[in-house]
C-alpha cells in the first residue's frame, strides 16, 4: 500500500474502531427481570460501561490518539501507534471479559452483539495503531508554518516618544506609517 493510503487507513480504523466502541459500550448488554406477584416485573438493565466501565475511558484515549497521530512525526508517531496498539488490545480485553463474566439475563441479542461489536472496535484501533507503529515514520508531517522559529522577535521602533506620537495623533497623522 501507498504511504497515503496506509495513512489513511490507520486514522480511519482508529476513528472508527473508537467510535464504534464508544457506542457500544453504552448500550444495554444485559437485562435481569424480576418477577413479582401482584406488582410489575422489576427489570434492571445493565450497559457495557456499567459493566466495564473503564472502556469508556479506552476508547476516549484511542480518538484523542487518533488526533495526536495528525499532529506528531518520526518515532512519536510510531511510539503513539504502539500506544494505539495496546489500547485496542485492551478494549478487545475489556469486551470479552464483559461478555463472559456478565449474566445477559433476559437481553437476547443485544447480550451478543454489543459485546462483539466492542471487541472488532478494539480490534480496529488495534489495527490502526500497528500500522501507525509499522509505516508512521513515513508519512507526511503536518506544516512547520505555526511552529515557533527560533528567530528572535522583531522589536518595535522606539525611536520617537509617547509625547510626540500623541501628537502626531492628534494632528491626524498616522504615527506607524513611515
Amino acid at each position: 500500500m501507498t504511504t497515503r493510503r496506509t495513512h489513511l487507513t490507520a486514522i480511519a480504523a482508529c476513528l472508527a474502531g473508537a467510535g464504534l466502541t464508544l457506542y457500544a459500550v453504552t448500550r444495554v448488554w444485559s437485562v435481569q427481570v424480576e418477577h413479582r406477584t401482584g406488582l410489575s416485573d422489576l427489570r434492571t438493565e445493565q450497559t457495557g460501561a456499567e459493566s466495564q466501565p473503564w472502556l469508556i475511558g479506552l476508547a476516549v484515549v484511542a480518538l484523542a490518539g487518533t488526533g495526536a497521530l495528525l499532529a506528531t512525526r518520526g518515532r512519536v508517531r510510531r511510539g503513539l501507534g504502539v500506544l494505539l496498539a495496546l489500547i485496542g488490545v485492551g478494549i478487545v480485553a475489556g469486551g470479552v471479559l464483559a461478555r463472559v463474566t456478565l449474566d445477559a439475563g433476559e437481553a437476547g441479542a443485544a447480550a451478543a452483539i454489543w459485546p462483539v461489536a466492542c471487541v472488532l472496535g478494539g480490534a480496529a484501533v488495534a489495527a490502526g495503531g500497528v500500522l501507525a507503529a509499522r509505516h508512521g515514520h513515513l508519512w507526511s508531517a503536518m506544516s512547520a508554518r505555526y511552529e515557533r522559529s527560533s528567530a528572535p522577535p522583531p522589536q518595535p521602533d522606539v525611536s520617537a516618544d509617547s509625547r510626540t506620537l500623541w501628537d502626531a495623533l492628534d494632528r491626524g497623522e498616522d504615527p506607524t506609517v513611515r
